[in-house]
């Protein structure tokens, strides 16, 4: 594989630390109560279809008709939603600005519903850093679809594997490799910084 110059990020995970836990450990009193609800009522499947373009009326809609008792804590996901962002993960946009610093071309894919996404970038300045942005609310497709790194191919004028994507998702950085991409597991801020020198698009830390 050539060497990449363009760094493609994932947001949640691994610019932000968004859990849905930041906001449900203050609406029940303990914490298998918080781990219930999030499996059995808005669990990650139910979140996921908002970030692939359903409605949030519609995702209410249907979690209360399963658990009618709970409408409240299920409106609570969208009208609280803020809530679950703790805010930039330490260290990580750090890394961001000296790519930006560097001229390091950067762009993003996330999954992530498109009313909460635009709303989430007027709270942080570091996604003005970004060229470009592919967010899957708005497209209708999610992460690993190989259609969605082939459309921030398409739309920006890039080469996949020019580009390298960072995820804190295994099975999405599986899916831009499919693509010819390469790819790094987000696990931490050091040891994405180390990963992209071993690339040659930052220098080794020191």
């Amino acid at each position: 594989m050539q060497r990449p110059r363009v760094v493609v990020y994932d947001v949640g995970g691994v610019l932000l630390d968004w859990d849905p836990r930041y906001l449900y450990s203050k609406i029940f009193d303990d914490a298998p109560r918080v781990e219930w609800f999030l499996t059995e009522v808005c669990s990650p499947a139910w979140n996921i279809a908002q970030d692939g373009g359903r409605p949030w009326a519609d995702a209410e809609a249907e979690a209360i008709s399963r658990h009618p008792g709970f409408a409240n804590e299920i409106r609570a996901f969208r009208s609280r939603w803020h809530e679950m962002v703790r805010g930039p993960i330490p260290g990580a946009v750090a890394l961001l600005e000296d790519l930006y610093a560097e001229y390091v071309p950067l762009y993003a894919i996330t999954n992530f519903a498109a009313d909460t996404f635009r709303e989430t970038t007027e709270r942080f300045e570091f996604f003005d850093r970004f060229a470009g942005i592919i967010v899957s609310g708005d497209e209708h497709m999610l992460k690993p679809d190989p259609r969605i790194f082939q459309l921030l191919e398409q739309r920006y004028g890039l080469d996949l594997p020019d580009c390298v994507f960072i995820d804190d998702v295994a099975k999405n950085c599986d899916g831009a490799r499919a693509c010819g991409m390469h790819a790094i597991q987000f696990v931490s801020p050091a040891q994405t910084r180390a990963a992209l020198a071993e690339l040659g698009i930052l220098e080794p830390p020191r």
